[in-house]
């Protein structure tokens, strides 16, 4: 315990999933935390319930006025700002490349997962640097990755926020701010219902229906957990990973590096067919 004592943090996306499950942590090892969210009553439910650490301002991410007021409460209410998690997000425009919405839902897509993440870093650099010290963290994606883990766009925006952790990274470093990010994978969290709800009169919950999933498909046969992310942050957010910056820290279980192998190798798929086909020695 506190590992971020006396620090201050601004968690944007704050009020619920990975996000909520950090201010939690944040504030157990010492932390003030803002968390900045569009969801004013859970937002306000979750301040409420984390104490006097914590603190809760309505934040489009995607309007700069909005991330202004909140780098401002930080700076304002205790003169500091030692750590940014730009963790907004959500599953945005989707379909197949050819029926890509490229109107509002586009431009709501780039402005959450894109231009949320550089404005945050854009106001949050100037009062790290003049501290000489500071965290920035950025909720990328293996989506951003590797093909296939996620819509095309969404995909495209989480690989985007690697380069620009890279890039800030090098400009920053010379004033001791670290600029890393994490990219989860299977983590169960409300992003993939996207802005859709559950079947009228259904028994089933979202985390009833993915954890199996989520158990089944990487290495580590357990579904990836809001905690798991918290974890990640809590370390990069802290001077244990002084001497990081730049990086892209995978939270996935496994799953960028294979699927789960439950047989022996040599009762895998390929192995059985190619000894169809050839002599035993």
């Amino acid at each position: 315990m506190g590992r971020l004592s006396n620090k201050v943090a601004i968690i944007t996306g704050g009020a619920s999933g990975m996000g909520a499950a950090t201010a939690k942590r944040f504030v157990d090892e010492g932390a003030h935390v803002i968390i900045a969210d569009l969801q004013v009553d859970k937002g306000n439910e979750l301040a409420a319930s984390l104490g006097n650490n914590a603190t809760f301002i309505a934040t489009d991410v995607g309007r700069e006025a909005d991330v202004i007021a909140m780098i401002d409460v930080a700076s304002s209410r205790h003169g500091r700002l030692d750590c940014l998690f730009n963790n907004a997000g959500f599953g945005g425009v989707g379909g197949e490349i050819h029926e890509t919405d490229m109107g509002a839902a586009y431009e709501r897509t780039v402005a959450g997962l894109l231009t949320g993440p550089i404005l945050g870093m854009k106001h949050a650099a100037p009062i790290m640097r003049e501290q000489q010290e500071g965290s920035i963290i950025s909720t990328a994606s293996v989506a951003g990755m590797r093909g296939s883990m996620g819509p095309h766009v969404y995909s495209a925006l989480k690989a985007a926020v690697i380069g620009l952790t890279q890039s800030v990274a090098v400009e920053l470093a010379k004033d001791s701010v670290r600029v890393n990010a994490i990219c989860p994978g299977g983590i169960m969290t409300p992003i993939f219902l996207g802005d859709r709800s559950p079947k009228s009169g259904s028994n089933e919950s979202l985390e009833e229906v993915l954890r199996p999933v989520f158990s089944s498909i990487q290495p580590i046969p357990r579904a990836g957990e809001p905690n798991d992310i918290a974890n990640a942050a809590l370390f990069l957010a802290s001077d244990e990973s002084s001497f990081i910056t730049g990086h892209a820290l995978v939270v996935d279980g496994g799953l960028t590096i294979g699927r789960r192998r439950d047989t022996p190798a040599s009762d895998s798929p390929l192995r059985r067919a190619i000894n169809s086909i050839v002599d035993e020695d």
